[in-house]
């Protein structure tokens, strides 16, 4: 993959994480991200594998969201899910195989970047999103720094197979 493709591909993934939070409050951005998951598949070197990696990866994460909602780490206000949050797992499968496929071929990186990432990504869009958290945002961020550091490089090895 040429540089080009996953510079662009990561600025996809911030822009796609800014829309998706901020569409909780404004769902006509929703429609934003499906067209940018459309550019991107429209340019995906293998279609066919990036489908069958997002189609792996964001039941696992909606799953496992929903699981975290049903502990009461997370408190949305649909259930299981809200349509952004399901839109964020999208966008983030979208780079799985792209600019973050390095995080699973270096798991203690991967591991590092998912207990880092994935806590500031939930705790900070929280509040841009209306999702409460009843264990507050340090409790919270430090509940999800070994479930990231796991998660992220075993679902970017998984996505990276398809």
């Amino acid at each position: 993959m040429s540089r080009g493709w996953l510079l662009a591909n990561a600025l996809w993934l911030q822009a796609g994480w800014w829309l998706c939070v901020l569409g909780a409050e404004k769902p006509f951005l929703s429609m934003l991200v499906i067209a940018g998951l459309a550019v991107h598949l429209s340019l995906c070197p293998a279609v066919h594998a990036e489908v069958k990696a997002l189609l792996l990866v964001t039941p696992v994460g909606c799953v496992l969201d929903s699981v975290l909602g049903a502990l009461g780490v997370f408190s949305f206000d649909t259930w299981p899910l809200p349509l952004w949050l399901v839109l964020l797992w999208l966008v983030l499968a979208s780079g799985m195989r792209h600019s973050l496929a390095w995080a699973g071929r270096h798991w203690q990186l991967g591991a590092l970047l998912g207990a880092v990432g994935g806590p500031l990504a939930y705790v900070g869009g929280a509040g841009l999103a209306n999702v409460d958290l009843p264990m507050g945002p340090l409790v919270t961020g430090l509940l999800l720094m070994p479930i990231w550091a796991v998660t992220l490089p075993l679902l970017v090895r998984l996505a990276v197979r398809c």
